[in-house]
């Protein structure tokens, strides 16, 4: 009992990991009982979570992780940046089992501003309780380093250990050093940089460490431009450079905007039978909740409805106060203190972008797993499809598709693939020979066996197509069309045109025919894709075989003295005119005798 339950399990992760999206972002493990036990980045989710279970770990932490997971949950983010930041944002949060080293926040270093005349900004792992700020810890040091360098380029800021008291300054107990000719250090060491002009840089120098980068970018601009107007230029050139470097780093680093606090954001995906919601929550600039979930319905509920019963579920179970709520579209919902808003561009509009980008990543992970459980669900889903897409009355249970192939009008055939549920029905197959056409003439071929095919199905009353397709485009269609006609069929019949260099490209639908379009790559353009491909191989193989067969006959029947008998022994023994010819009189004596043999030889030079 308990090794089947291993196994299921095993099963279900299995089925994660291989419908996990092959872009940033973090991913959760959790425990029988829902508990996060783990939280971690990814460039690739799916290589890296894929790296737990495809090998055999040591002994150790990692096996006994792997051993624990019962469950995975994932977000995904546009860059590897957003994953550092929400990875960390998780694990302070929920302070994972066996994110080991996140026990205990001293592990990991802080950014001190420390308490003195002259503040230095450095980085520690040690927290001395005299006045200094601290922020941190940071589990990740190269984002530190990183912060560290943006404000060494922002601010001369000194690095040595002077006791730099008012009185020391004054009786000139120290000189400049390398910091100060390179440009690192304003030199307040010796009085050339007051304390005031100091500590305003020290109070942007937090605003940055607190995550306020766009008040201080705000306040730079608005320098930048004062000094412009009164043509400091040079001036304006300095303030412009640490614009520019501080605009860098918030385009890299930040998941949302920073002004952005306690605010909750939802979007919601449907199919036939289940709505999918997915909730973020916003705070300082961060997203530091984000779940995905699945309503199944029990009536023809509306979307607002859905996402209404969604939104009071999960502000209940995070106990989210947030006064406002982004959503896709306009809501008739009522909540105390409450505002809802349906962005249209900036960063409330990224923010519902990356909702709604882990809402359809959800649903088409809870597709594919459903359809690895049940494959014949993927066959229903095409064909509502093709079923909306070309507004039929039914499901197109059965297809047909019809393709000619001659050479200059010699040796004219055609032929018929059948697609039953969305599957080739191989053994419904038909190859036609054209008996009524002269010459190359597709249309009229394919008039005669659309007529020749249907009006048999007809008198042996067989089950009609549910459409019919051609390999070709409004010339093909009319063909099929008028062949139908006269015979008093209705089909619906589309076409399939091709680009310049041969590849599926566009289906036409009605009279006159209309491009539907449809987007490359996706399961339903891959079927018609694979249909028309399908059509051409059989009808070309066909008309390959016939033509060679004649070739053959050609070759041998204009040699006098050979008969039906020992052409069929030759083929049978040379498989071709070619190697007949290659043949030693002797090889062609053993199988037709030497008299046969020397007259084959000598007609074939």
């Amino acid at each position: 009992m308990e090794a089947s339950k291993k196994t299921s399990t095993e099963e279900y992760l299995r089925g994660i990991v291989s419908n996990l999206p092959e872009t940033p972002g973090i991913y959760q493990y959790l425990n029988t009982e829902g508990t996060i036990i783990y939280v971690g980045k990814a460039k690739n989710l799916k290589r890296r979570v894929a790296s737990y279970f495809n090998k055999e770990h040591q002994p150790g932490k990692t096996r006994v992780l792997v051993s624990k997971i019962a469950d995975i949950r994932y977000v995904i983010v546009s860059t590897e940046e957003d994953a550092l930041l929400l990875e960390n944002n998780l694990i302070k949060k929920y302070k994972p089992r066996y994110n080991v080293l996140l026990k205990d926040d001293k592990t990991y270093p802080s950014i001190c501003v420390q308490n003195e005349y002259f503040p230095r900004v450095f980085k520690t792992r040690k927290i001395i309780r005299n006045g200094s700020s601290y922020y941190g810890p940071y589990s990740h040091a190269p984002s530190m380093n990183a912060l560290l360098d943006l404000i060494r380029h922002l601010y001369p800021l000194r690095s040595c250990n002077l006791n730099l008291s008012p009185e020391n300054i004054k009786a000139g107990k120290f000189n400049v050093c390398l910091e100060y000719h390179i440009k690192n250090c304003a030199g307040p060491c010796i009085g050339l940089q007051s304390s005031d002009e100091y500590a305003k840089n020290i109070l942007q120098v937090k605003e940055i460490l607190k995550g306020n980068t766009q008040e201080v970018s705000r306040l730079l601009l608005q320098q930048m431009n004062t000094l412009a107007k009164e043509m400091r230029f040079e001036e304006a050139q300095k303030v412009k450079e640490k614009y520019t470097l501080i605009e860098s780093y918030r385009a890299k680093s930040e998941v949302v905007s920073s002004i952005l606090h306690n605010i909750d954001v939802f979007s919601i995906e449907e199919d036939e039978n289940a709505a999918f919601i997915n909730y973020l929550h916003i705070t300082n600039g961060a997203i530091n909740q984000a779940f995905t979930f699945e309503y199944k319905k029990r009536l023809n509920e509306t979307k607002e409805e859905l996402l209404s019963l969604g939104i009071i579920e999960m502000r209940e179970r995070y106990k989210s106060l947030s006064r406002e709520i982004i959503v896709p579209f306009e809501m008739d919902v009522e909540l105390n203190n409450v505002v809802f808003t349906v962005p249209q561009r900036g960063d409330k509009k990224k923010l519902l972008d990356l909702s709604q980008l882990n809402v359809k990543q959800y649903k088409a992970d809870r597709m594919k797993q459903a359809e690895k459980l049940n494959p014949e669900q993927r066959s229903i889903r095409l064909m509502k499809e093709i079923q909306q897409e070309l507004h039929l009355e039914k499901l197109p249970m059965q297809i047909e598709c019809f393709d000619n192939s001659n050479i200059q009008g010699a040796d004219a055939v055609a032929a018929c693939v059948v697609f039953k549920k969305a599957k080739p029905s191989k053994k419904d197959y038909r190859k036609y020979n054209i008996k009524t056409v002269e010459g190359a003439d597709d249309y009229a071929s394919m008039r005669e066996v659309v007529k020749r095919r249907y009006k048999r199905a007809l008198e042996e009353e067989s089950p009609l197509p549910d459409l019919i397709i051609t390999d070709g485009g409004k010339g093909q269609m009319g063909a099929v069309k008028q062949a139908l006609n006269e015979i008093g069929v209705n089909i619906p019949i589309a076409g399939l045109a091709k680009d310049r260099k041969h590849r599926t490209s566009e289906l036409l639908y009605g009279f006159p025919p209309q491009i539907i379009g449809l987007k490359q790559g996706t399961p339903l353009f891959r079927l018609l894709e694979q249909i028309q491909d399908e059509v051409h191989r059989f009808a070309i193989t066909f008309h390959r075989d016939k033509r060679s067969k004649r070739q053959v006959a050609s070759a041998l029947d204009e040699i006098k003295g050979i008969g039906e008998k020992s052409k069929t022994a030759l083929l049978q023994e040379f498989k071709s005119v070619k190697r007949i010819k290659e043949a030693t009189i002797e090889q062609l004596a053993g199988v037709i005798g030497f008299s046969k043999a020397q007259l084959i030889k000598e007609q074939l030079k």
